[in-house]
C-alpha cells in the first residue's frame, strides 16, 4: 500500500508537468485559439452608444477593419486608447463593442479621451462578447469585407502589435479587395 501511495502525487507532479509544458510552447499568449475565427461575425443587433435609439447590426461592421472589444472597468483599455487613435488616423476603421460597461461612463470617456471608432455598441448583458468567445477586455479581432473574422488578439494593441501583426494583415486585406 505504501508504494502506490507515492503514486498519486507522482501523477499529479506529472500532469502539472505536461500542462505547463504545453503552455510554455504557445510563441504568442495573445494569441488564444477562437472557433470564431474563420466564420461570419456573429448575429446581433445592438444600440449605439452614442446614438442608443438606433440599433446597429452585424452588417453595420464593414472590413477590412478592426473591432475592438473595450469597457471603462478595465484598465488595459485605458492604456490602449493612445493607440487606437492613432490607428484610426491611418484612415483605418476600428468599430467597438463596449462590454458590460456604464453607458454614461463610456461616453464621457470617449468625449474626454478621444473617440477612434466609427460606432460603438452596447453590449450591457455581454451577449455578443459571448458569442465571439471574449474572455475579457480588450480584445480585437480582424474582419474582412465580408464580415468574417479572420484574426483574434487577446489583450491591449499597442505599437508593437499594430506595426508586428495587425498593420500587415490589414493592408493585405485592402490590397487583396478585402476578401
Amino acid at each position: 500500500m505504501a508504494k502506490q501511495s507515492f503514486l498519486i502525487p507522482l501523477a499529479i507532479f506529472l500532469a502539472l508537468v505536461l500542462i505547463l509544458g504545453l503552455g510554455f510552447t504557445l510563441d504568442d499568449p495573445h494569441r488564444l485559439p477562437s472557433v470564431r475565427v474563420g466564420q461570419p461575425f456573429p448575429e446581433f443587433s445592438l444600440p449605439d452608444l452614442i446614438t442608443p435609439e438606433i440599433d446597429r447590426t452585424e452588417r453595420d461592421f464593414k472590413g477590412p477593419a478592426l473591432v475592438n472589444v473595450w469597457a471603462t472597468w478595465c484598465p488595459t483599455c485605458y492604456a490602449e486608447h493612445e493607440a487606437l487613435k492613432v490607428i484610426e488616423k491611418t484612415g483605418v476603421r476600428i468599430f467597438g463593442i463596449n462590454y458590460a460597461d456604464d453607458e454614461d461612463k463610456a461616453r464621457t470617456f470617449l468625449s474626454d479621451l478621444g473617440d477612434p471608432y466609427v460606432l460603438n455598441v452596447i453590449d450591457a448583458n455581454g451577449r455578443l462578447a459571448i458569442d465571439l468567445g471574449v474572455y475579457g477586455a480588450p480584445e480585437t479581432f480582424v474582419i474582412d469585407r465580408k464580415g468574417q473574422i479572420l484574426y483574434r488578439h487577446v489583450g491591449a494593441v499597442d505599437a508593437r502589435v499594430w506595426r508586428e501583426t495587425l498593420a500587415p494583415m490589414i493592408q493585405s486585406l485592402a490590397g487583396a479587395g478585402s476578401g
